[in-house]
Order: C-alpha cells, then structure tokens, then sequence
C-alpha cells in the first residue's frame, strides 16, 4: 500500500507568493513520487499546483481535494475529488495523509497545521518560504514537546523528515 503525503500550502491567490516557493513545492512533489508515495493536495493553484506538477514529471499519483467542484482542480491532478466543504475540505487533506509537509501559506494553511497537531499527524515545516509556517517556527506556539513535528530547509529533506515520522509513528503503534 503506497504512503500518502500531503502538501500543504500558498493557493495561487496568495500575492505574496514567490516563483521560488512554487519551485520548492515542485521539488516536493518529485521527491513524493520519486519515494513511491501518492501527493494529496487541496487541489487547486499555488503550492498545490506546484506540487502536482512535480509529483506528474517524475511520475507520480497525484489526489485533490477540491473546496466544491471538479472544475477547481488544476490540470495536474489525477484523482479529483470535489468535497463541497469549502475550507471544511482541509480536515480531509490531513487526515486523509499519512503525512503533511507544510510550505509558506495564509489561513487555510494554518488550519490544516492546527488540524494536523490535534489529530498528531506527522508534520514537517518546510522553512524559509516565508508565510505562516516561517512564523510558526519562530514562534513558541509549536511546543519542542510535539513528537511528530520536525523542520526541514530543502524539498529532500522534507520528504525524509517526513518518511521518517511516518515510519516513528507506526512503530508507536506496535
């Protein structure tokens, strides 16, 4: 059964959102499929787009979940599913996931980081991308005692760091 991660991040509507961070999300989305996993994202521009776009290069399945319909998801996505929750849609882009990586973001970003620590989903802060994740890390919100977060500077350490949480979490689990 092939792990899922989850990319969670700017839509396109963030003005604040740079070419660089969409080059680091589609360096996530490769490293995703070039582990075999499956990249679910919320499906629609941004960060998500990004992601789908490198995950579909190197061959990767690629899962939306879009806020209302189909016509939402964007060109790179292969399993569209329209949940019409609106933002309610995010507790499904965590919970659905074996792990989230986080990168930039606004609001619905720091929803699914929120919805990520409450149900203690591996989660990975993507850093220096600006955005609510890079606040978060220099705040103290995040306390060092949550056991299934980590911090990673690049799309490969990203990735690693969240592998390796998943596989820390299903040994807990035994």
């Amino acid at each position: 059964m092939s792990l899922v991660i989850s990319v969670s991040g700017s839509s396109g509507a963030d003005s604040q959102l740079s070419d660089t961070v969409l080059l680091v999300a589609e360096q996530v989305g490769e490293e995703v499929a070039k582990h075999n996993a499956v990249l679910l994202t919320g499906g629609k521009g941004g960060v998500m787009r990004a992601a789908c776009k490198g995950s579909k290069s190197k061959g990767g399945t690629t899962i939306g979940i879009l806020p209302f319909s189909k016509a939402e998801a964007n060109e790179f996505v292969d399993v569209i599913l329209p949940s019409n929750m609106g933002y309610g849609r995010n507790r499904l882009v965590v919970t659905m996931a074996d792990a989230v990586i986080a990168i930039a973001g606004r609001w619905g970003t720091l929803n699914e980081i929120s919805e990520a620590l409450m149900v203690s989903k591996p989660l990975v802060f993507l850093l220096g991308c600006d955005g609510v994740v890079d606040r978060l890390s220099q705040s103290d919100i995040v306390s060092e005692d949550e056991v299934f977060v980590d911090n990673a500077s690049t799309a490969k350490d990203a990735v690693r760091k969240a592998l390796n949480l998943i596989r820390i979490k299903n040994e807990t689990k035994d």
